[in-house]
């Protein structure tokens, strides 16, 4: 069983993506165990020495700020803000994505800055490593003052409440542990709200969105390629000196992709009678670019983020101080998360133009790329099926982080809406790999009315692979498994 270790070392997203999707085992290095356990020293010296008013540790939370808390009831104050603090709803969090959750969150913990426990660190890795993921709801969290919900929902099975999934059915903490011989436990000082307050939730989401994207602008390329060539399209467009004058890194990269796809197409060099392309096709380079560069400044937001402290209050023990600020607040994310969801939408929206192109019976192909259209609509109705997933993507893309809605009586009063941006971010990402699947159809039927033989090499291996999941559509028949299997291709 592969491993990885969580130490002070800079966060890499391709290794936390394959212990995610390979569920490798996860421990703690000697460095950040330290780092924990000399934060919680501190902390209790502190609350030890002193009678201080220390926000979230001996006081209430949000408005209740002012409100102390006797010493004797600071494990029960943070017991509380868990189990009032899950109030989740929505669909519940794929299961991949909480997987994401616990490790930001144990990597966030162990930078040496939150004063929990060793033993309340681990625990959250024995639930990872034994695959007892948290139940946890979509919706809930503001993206302020940390994801409370989801991070509430994470929680509960450390202190013996809430669910669990267990062989892919939730189960109730209770009777995991039971059957585990495992007690629950006590959260102290500070525990609860260090758990709590975070980004993690628009971080995983944010995580897993960026891996996906990457995967799938890969795709979007290849299959633009295989379109161009079923249209008879033309590679001047995608030529280096053209490109290179534009200075936009994204767009000379795609061109490049392009140009290395189609190397060796004879049909690329058959002449032509039409002198340019439709957008859809000579634009790739400009719109899948721009796309990509788009998704680079996401990365670099979302690496920060991961290396990050986000919770409150910040125990700075080589400052000698507890400082209460807003590390939590989600704003960065919020906006880089609106900004994939709107360029992986326009990533789906030209693919569905393409789409349209290749059954509008021009070129030389036949009317929605079936041989006896009229009596057979052929590929007519998935285009329609594109067409409804753009529309959709269009309304989902309108951006979160321009809402806010005050909270906590006031004393939160400017929210980043994070959560939601990730939330919907996700459905966005979801559709583009349907309308590239729906395009990937198009385009290999269409190459089969050109001509595969004169294809590039590359195109022609993809067709092959392809044609072992979806056949040739001769005459009409039911599309819906198709394009599921369609979907499956494209799958990491």
């Amino acid at each position: 069983m592969e491993k990885i270790t969580l130490d002070h070392q800079p966060l890499r997203l391709e290794e936390l993506d394959a212990a995610v999707r390979h569920k490798y085992k996860v421990e703690l290095a000697a460095e950040a165990a330290d780092a924990i356990t000399h934060c919680r020293t501190y902390l209790e010296r502190r609350l030890a020495q002193s009678s201080e008013a220390i926000y979230g540790i001996n006081t209430g939370f949000g408005s209740l700020y002012d409100r102390r808390i006797q010493p004797e009831d600071l494990a029960k104050l943070q017991r509380n803000l868990v189990l009032s603090h899950a109030c989740g709803t929505g669909d519940t969090v794929p299961q991949h994505v909480v997987r994401w959750m616990i490790l930001l969150k144990v990597h966030g913990l162990s930078l040496g800055h939150s004063g929990v426990r060793l033993e309340t660190v681990q625990r959250l890795l024995d639930l990872y490593n034994h695959g007892l993921l948290p139940v946890i709801y979509q919706q809930g969290s503001l993206g302020a003052s940390g994801d409370l919900a989801p991070l509430a929902h994470l929680s509960l099975p450390l202190i013996g409440e809430g669910q669990l999934w267990q062989e892919n059915a939730p189960k109730p903490t209770k009777e995991v542990y039971w059957a585990l011989n495992w007690e629950p436990i006590e959260l102290a000082s500070k525990e609860g709200l260090a758990l709590l307050n975070g980004t993690q939730f628009m971080s995983a989401y944010a995580c897993e969105l960026l891996m996906e994207s990457k995967h799938l602008m890969e795709w979007a390329d290849r299959i633009a390629a295989m379109s161009l060539e079923a249209f008879d399209g033309r590679i001047e467009a995608f030529g280096r000196g053209v490109n290179a004058v534009r200075k936009q890194h994204g767009q000379i990269t795609t061109a490049a992709r392009i140009r290395e796809i189609l190397r060796e197409s004879a049909g690329m060099k058959r002449a032509k009678e039409h002198v340019q392309d439709p957008y859809s096709f000579r634009c790739v380079p400009q719109v899948h670019g721009a796309s990509r560069d788009a998704l680079a400044y996401v990365q670099t937001i979302v690496e920060r983020e991961i290396e990050a402290v986000t919770d409150n209050p910040v125990i700075l023990p080589e400052e000698d101080a507890i400082v209460s600020a807003g590390n939590f607040h989600g704003q960065p994310l919020a906006l880089v998360l609106d900004h994939l969801a709107l360029a992986m939408h326009e990533v789906g929206s030209i693919s569905e133009r393409r789409t349209f192109k290749l059954v509008s019976g021009k070129r030389g192909l036949p009317e929605f790329l079936v041989a006896n259209p009229g009596l057979n609509s052929g590929f007519m109705i998935p285009q329609y099926t594109a067409a409804s997933v753009v529309s959709q993507n269009r309304q989902l893309v309108v951006p979160a982080s321009a809402d806010s809605i005050d909270s906590s009586n006031g004393q939160e009063d400017h929210v980043s809406m994070g959560a939601n941006a990730a939330t919907k971010a996700y459905r966005v990402v979801q559709n583009v790999k349907t309308v590239l699947a729906i395009e990937l159809m198009n385009a290999a039927q269409a190459l089969e009315f050109r001509g595969v033989e004169e294809a590039a090499p590359e195109i022609r291996q993809l067709h092959v692979r392809y044609r072992k999941q979806v056949p040739f559509i001769e005459e009409d028949e039911y599309m819906h498994p198709h394009i599921q299997k369609s979907i499956a291709f494209l799958e990491r």
